[in-house]
């Protein structure tokens, strides 16, 4: 069986996005990583062997990274990461997104039967990515382990990390790394 973490950066009050000048939740610039919080997601992305994304997640990742090792001012890291991330399976659950690219595969159907079936395949671990996606996962008891990225900020109103959950899970505490900035990383697995 394998593991699925959800893990996204997110301000002290718990928002993934906030609202940025239109008044969409697109605001992102609180997140900008350091060097070394950049290598931190690079070495997590690495283990990866299957990315799960929304929509949201899937259009903004799909418009960098493809040829952000292209660009002249990359680092190693952003050059490793974009060849990575071009080179790993990825499946995107969607019902508006119509043609995907970078080795991806398009779900429109069930995305929990999707992820459940998924998991329950013989393989290394799968990540997946949108706060709308993972709140279906995360309530349909299939998240294995939280990696939240939480950055000094207050973000107000926005799209939350975790969703309204029909009961309790409880988490057992892994990791926590504090990077430059006073960027706080905290892991939990899930207790089964």
């Amino acid at each position: 069986m394998r593991k699925l973490t959800y893990g996204m950066n997110l301000t002290l009050d718990g928002y993934t996005a906030t609202p940025g000048a239109t008044g969409v939740n697109d605001d992102l610039g609180w997140g900008v990583p350091s060097d070394e919080l950049f290598q931190w997601w690079l070495d997590r992305e690495l283990e990866v062997e299957l990315s799960l994304y929304g929509r949201g997640v899937w259009e903004g990742m799909s418009s960098h990274w493809p040829t952000a090792d292209q660009h002249p001012d990359a680092t190693p890291a952003q050059v490793e990461y974009a060849r990575n991330w071009r080179d790993t399976p990825k499946v995107v659950f969607s019902s508006t997104v119509r043609e995907v690219d970078w080795n991806t595969r398009l779900v429109t159907g069930d995305a929990i039967a999707e992820i459940t079936r998924l998991k329950a395949e013989d393989g290394g671990p799968m990540a997946v990515s949108g706060a709308t996606l993972a709140k279906a996962a995360v309530r349909a008891g299939l998240v294995d382990e939280y990696q939240l990225v939480t950055h000094p900020v207050l973000g107000g109103a926005g799209t939350p990390f975790f969703a309204a959950l029909d009961g309790r899970v409880d988490l057992r505490l892994v990791e926590t790394r504090t990077f430059s900035g006073g960027v706080v990383l905290t892991r939990y697995e899930t207790k089964r």
